[in-house]
C-alpha cells in the first residue's frame, strides 16, 4: 500500500509546477504574434508580389515569374554595388571613429561617463531627416567647411580619389558617405562601449607586467575581448546603411543613387510593385548571406 501511494504521488507533477512550465510560453506569445503579424506575413506577401505580373490599372496576377530577379540584377547591379561600397566605407569610418571614443567612455571617462553617453545618443533626439538636412547646410558651398576645405586643398585630394567631381563637397560620394557615417555612428559606439566596459583593467595591467607593448596589449587583449562589440556595431551600421536612401537623395546626385532609392522610386513613383519587391528580396538575400559569412569568420560565439 505504501509503495502504491509513493508511485501515485510521483506520477503527477504538482499543479503549481505545471503552471510554471506554461509561464515562459505565455510570456513569449505576444512577441511571437508580433513577429508573425508584422514580419512573417509582410515578407510572405512581398515574396508573392515579386512573382506577379501586371500593372496598377489592370491588377496583378501571380505567375511565378522568377525571371524578374534576373532582370532586376541585370538592370540595377551598379546600384547594389554602390550601396555596399558606401555602406562598407561608412562602417569602417564609424569603427575608426567609434572605437577610441567607446574606449574612452568605458575606461577613462570616470564620473563624466553618463554625460558623454548622452552626447553620443543626442542626435537621436531629432529625426533622421532633420539630421541629414543639417548636413546639407554644413557641406553647402557658402559654409565655412567647404571654404576651408578648398583653402587647404582637401577638395583637390577628394577629387583625385574620385569622391567629388569639383570643388563642391555637397552632391557627391563624399557627402553621402559622411552622412551615412554620422547618422549610424551611435549604432557603432554603443555596442563597442558595452564590450569595452566589461574589460577587466587587471588584464591590461598583467600584459604590461609581462613586458607587452601598448600595441601588443591592444592586439592580444583589448581587441579580442571587444570583438563581440565590434561585430555587433559593424552589423548595426552596415545593414541599415546598405538599404538607406535618405542620405543618397539629400546629399548626393544622380551618380550616387543607392539601391534603397531605386526601391523607393519603384514602389512610390513608378508603381512597379513586382520589380520593387524583387529588388527588396535580392537586397535581403545578399545582406543575410554577407552577415552569415562575416559572423562565422569573426568567430564570435556570442552572436552565433
Amino acid at each position: 500500500m505504501a509503495e502504491a501511494a509513493v508511485l501515485s504521488t510521483g506520477s503527477s507533477a504538482p499543479p503549481t509546477r505545471r503552471r510554471r512550465n506554461w509561464v515562459p510560453y505565455a510570456l513569449l506569445l505576444p512577441g511571437l504574434l508580433w513577429l508573425v503579424v508584422f514580419f512573417v506575413l509582410p515578407m510572405v506577401t512581398l515574396a508573392s508580389q515579386s512573382l506577379q505580373e501586371g500593372n496598377v490599372d489592370d491588377g496583378y496576377t501571380f505567375t511565378g515569374n522568377v525571371g524578374i530577379y534576373v532582370d532586376a540584377l541585370k538592370q540595377y547591379w551598379p546600384q547594389f554595388v554602390r550601396s555596399f561600397l558606401y555602406a562598407g566605407t561608412a562602417t569602417v569610418l564609424a569603427l575608426l571613429l567609434g572605437y577610441p571614443l567607446a574606449y574612452f567612455i568605458a575606461q577613462k571617462a570616470g564620473r563624466y561617463k553618463n554625460l558623454v553617453l548622452v552626447l553620443v545618443i543626442a542626435p537621436f533626439f531629432t529625426s533622421f531627416l532633420i539630421r541629414t538636412l543639417a548636413w546639407r547646410t554644413i557641406l553647402s558651398d557658402d559654409w565655412f567647411v567647404t571654404t576651408w576645405a578648398q583653402k587647404l586643398h582637401i577638395t583637390d585630394l577628394l577629387q583625385a580619389v574620385g569622391l567629388t567631381a569639383n570643388d563642391s563637397l555637397l552632391s557627391s560620394k563624399f557627402a553621402v558617405i559622411m552622412g551615412l557615417t554620422y547618422n549610424f555612428l551611435p549604432f557603432m559606439i554603443l555596442p563597442l562601449y558595452t564590450s569595452l566596459e566589461r574589460l577587466d583593467p587587471r588584464l591590461i595591467e598583467a600584459a604590461g607586467d609581462l613586458y607587452a607593448s601598448p600595441w601588443q596589449t591592444f592586439r592580444k587583449v583589448t581587441w579580442p575581448l571587444s570583438l563581440p562589440g565590434v561585430v555587433a556595431g559593424t552589423l548595426l551600421t552596415f545593414i541599415p546603411a546598405a538599404g538607406d536612401f535618405i542620405n543618397a537623395r539629400l546629399l548626393g546626385n544622380t551618380q550616387t543613387t543607392m539601391i534603397g532609392s531605386v526601391i523607393d522610386s519603384q514602389f512610390l513613383r513608378v508603381l512597379d510593385y513586382p520589380l520593387a519587391a524583387a529588388l527588396s528580396f535580392i537586397l535581403l538575400i545578399v545582406i543575410v548571406t554577407m552577415v552569415s559569412v562575416y559572423v562565422r569568420r569573426a568567430g564570435t560565439e556570442e552572436l552565433l
